[in-house]
């Protein structure tokens, strides 16, 4: 376990942090979060969510728009959420704390959030902390 979460610190510090480690690596881990000039930027972003929630968690996503300060956005999950009840989920804390006339968010598959920035500069999207087991979120830029 331990040797995971140091490859998964590894792997983050190395740039490719828009992966979570697998299922059993996120058992209170919390990454190490990117310095804002290094951070990747875009309009829109794609949140991939698998499977469902093994354990009632919290899932902390950071997003910051260039320049700007950072949001942090904090989700809950309950034990036994499925993967497409998780990405509404995710989906509606992102709606609550964004500025709704600043960024669209809608869920694309059921299971995929879709984050998508009406005006202004791109923005990046982290998760730098998850207590839930068994989901796992990939982060792709659109």
């Amino acid at each position: 376990m331990l040797v995971l979460r140091i490859l998964l610190v590894v792997v983050l510090i190395a740039g490719a942090g828009h992966a979570i480690a697998p299922a059993g690596a996120q058992e209170a881990a919390t990454p190490a979060v990117a310095p804002a000039d290094s951070l990747s930027y875009s309009n829109k972003w794609r949140l991939e969510v698998s499977e469902g929630a093994n354990n009632e968690g919290v899932m902390r996503f950071r997003v910051t728009p260039k320049g700007e300060t950072p949001i942090d956005v904090e989700v809950r999950l309950k034990n036994g959420r499925g993967e497409d009840g998780c990405a509404r989920d995710i989906r509606d804390a992102f709606k609550s704390a964004l500025d709704k006339k600043l960024y669209k968010i809608e869920l694309d598959d059921g299971e995929d959030v879709l984050v998508k920035k009406r005006k202004g500069d791109g923005f990046a999207i982290e998760l730098v902390e998850s207590t839930v087991k068994g989901t796992r979120v990939h982060i792709d830029r659109e």
